[in-house]
């Protein structure tokens, strides 16, 4: 097994158990998954070997990097939890699933999704402006899925239920590679310092 401490950049991807219709979102988490990998990173994800999950967890592993799952006991059997992962934590709940990921995470990336993908993309985003972290949060734009989404949160910032400064902590895009490399250089040096101090 690879030690952690020799892959200084650890992301973790919230993404789809499921496919989704398009040949795009694949090539998405596939492309995701061979960056981490080609640089010898660390993905941390929901653990699961199906849809973009499984993906992007292959995709990483194929390329050379580090695979580290959470899942809860609940899910272990409907998410078919891959047991190709370097590390498999089977955790008691949802809580303890998201808070490991976010502790064993640099940095945090969402794909395309359903409704699990959106709630933890917005609980980190939350926890951000909130100030529980200072980690980089992107959105990985594939093939126009999040859109509508976007254009809501717009709808939201003029009708004043947000500001601009909190859409600034999230970093959207639609290139895999621009996107990953700005959420590495925006990674705080302190947040790789405490992960690799807790050996985790």
């Amino acid at each position: 097994m690879n030690s952690p401490a020799s892959h200084p950049f650890s992301i973790c991807v919230y993404c789809g158990s499921r496919p989704g219709a398009r040949p795009e979102f694949a090539a998405a988490a596939q492309a995701v998954g061979q960056w981490i990998g080609q640089q010898r990173g660390q993905l941390v994800y929901g653990g699961g070997r199906t849809g973009l999950m499984g993906l992007v967890a292959e995709a990483t592993r194929t390329a050379g990097g580090r695979v580290v799952g959470v899942i809860p006991k609940a899910l272990v059997d409907k998410e078919l939890a891959n047991p190709l992962c370097d590390e498999l934590h089977v955790v008691d709940t949802m809580h303890e699933r998201k808070a490991m990921m976010a502790h064993r995470s640099d940095a945090f990336l969402a794909l395309p999704g359903g409704i699990g993908t959106f709630e933890e993309l917005f609980e980190i985003w939350t926890w951000r402006q909130l100030g529980y972290h200072d980690k980089p949060v992107g959105l990985l734009n594939a093939a126009g899925y999040y859109d509508a989404m976007l254009g809501f949160l717009a709808h939201s910032v003029r009708d004043g239920f947000m500001g601009e400064w909190q859409m600034d902590l999230i970093r959207t895009g639609t290139e895999t590679t621009q996107l990953l490399e700005a959420l590495r250089a925006d990674v705080p040096k302190h947040a790789q310092d405490d992960r690799l101090a807790e050996n985790i």
